[in-house]
């Protein structure tokens, strides 16, 4: 081997090291069909978006057939202290929670156990006999206020698992519906996931199945429950016990512990004065609460071998998690673009949105992608087509950036 070959393996042979404990030996860009020169421009935009003020830094990792080819950390975890961003560093990732929790439901469907038919009411008979909002038109003048003024009429059927999974529940998915169940949503870190029950009392904002809606916290957080109740275990133990540990998802829990909070990225918010600390920056998340909707604090190599394994048809390392069959479920066009709420090009899965058509999407991932975002920042998705993972994790809103690392990530592919 000469002495150049071997500086240009250097990189990638520190990229092993650095990510052992992820699925698969690292591999160099171009040996996994990314080019090694474009897959720079990642870094480039992360490095733009952190000079532009907008967060603070970033941890990204790209993997293609079974292979990590990218995984840098870059920019600060900490403003104040300095505090350089690790590739072990720690991020909340709100809604990426969600797909986390679609896969616990889909291995108790394939052990029997639920249905994605079932009504929520097989579970919880409190929301056997629903009640959809029906808005009214409220005069204008003073003492109007701001809250939804309504009335109730029945459910034309029951809420189900499919319903919540798909986002076409109508549960805590607008501004009525969240209006009646403020105190509930407000104070759900005070309890465990059995807060998700009472939300039986506040209505539904349209009838089941009529439309696409996104239910930030509440209807994931039924799921979880589901799960307790027909698993007989606490949610944060199922995970444990069932994905985190056999997948070897090392640095993934609800609550941190003090050596996980030591690595926790700082939280920030955008404001004139430009990102500043989020003052209650554990809002979706508490020691008892396991919020299937939004909880989870990971790694971005923890969550990556979530995705890999999503990827890999429900397999990672000689552990099968899903069958083939109900990833592909998950990942499909469970509703179309059509439905009232989506966007052409871009359906909802189980969990997951769904890109139905790149091109009326107007983006580079390939069609038959899916994925998703949390509310602070990270991004994910996987590429059946292309074989292809991607994470972004951050620690500042911020929804354009997804579609620029989408960007950047897809433009390296190469045939």
């Amino acid at each position: 081997m000469t002495q150049r070959t071997l500086r240009a393996l250097l990189p990638s042979l520190a990229l092993f090291v650095m990510g052992a404990s992820l699925p698969a030996l690292a591999a160099p860009p171009v040996v996994t069909g990314l080019v090694a020169d474009r897959v720079q421009r990642i870094d480039q935009f992360i490095d733009r978006t952190i000079k532009a003020g907008e967060i603070s830094g970033a941890v990204t990792l790209v993997a293609r057939n079974g292979k990590v080819v990218h995984l840098q950390a870059q920019g600060l975890a900490d403003i104040a202290s300095r505090k350089p961003m690790q590739k072990d560093s720690v991020f909340r990732i709100a809604s990426m929670s969600k797909p986390v929790t679609a896969v616990a439901i889909l291995m108790l469907v394939e052990e029997g156990k639920v249905r994605l038919d079932d009504p929520l009411s097989r579970f919880i008979p409190a929301f056997r006999d629903m009640k959809v909002a029906v808005p009214q038109t409220r005069a204008p003048g003073p003492g109007a206020g701001t809250a939804p003024s309504y009335y109730t009429v029945p459910a034309d059927r029951q809420v189900t698992v499919l319903d919540i999974l798909a986002h076409t529940s109508g549960i805590a998915s607008g501004p009525i519906g969240n209006a009646a169940a403020k105190d509930l949503l407000d104070n759900r870190r005070k309890g465990g996931t059995a807060w998700a029950e009472q939300l039986a009392t506040a209505p539904l904002e349209f009838q089941p199945g009529a439309r696409w809606a996104y239910s930030p916290f509440g209807a994931f957080d039924v799921l979880g429950r589901i799960v307790e109740i027909a698993s007989g275990q606490r949610y944060a133990d199922f995970l444990q016990q069932r994905l985190f540990t056999p997948l070897r998802m090392t640095d993934i829990s609800f609550w941190p512990s003090e050596a996980l909070r030591a690595r926790v990225v700082t939280n920030y918010v955008m404001t004139p004065r430009g990102i500043e600390p989020n003052a209650d920056a554990d809002q979706f998340s508490s020691a008892i609460l396991d919020s299937g909707a939004a909880g989870l604090f990971a790694t971005a190599e923890s969550y990556a071998r979530f995705a890999m394994m999503l990827a890999n048809g429900g397999e990672l390392d000689g552990v099968r998690v899903l069958s083939p069959a109900s990833v592909a479920l998950m990942g499909s066009r469970i509703i179309p673009d059509t439905l009232p709420g989506r966007q052409p090009g871009e359906g909802w899965g189980l969990g997951v949105r769904s890109v139905t058509d790149s091109a009326l999407r107007h983006t580079l991932l390939s069609t038959g992608s899916f994925g998703w975002s949390g509310a602070y920042g990270t991004h994910f998705w996987i590429d059946p087509k292309q074989k292809l993972v991607a994470i972004m994790m951050v620690q500042t809103p911020g929804q354009s950036r997804t579609g620029d690392f989408e960007t950047a990530v897809m433009q390296a592919v190469s045939p």
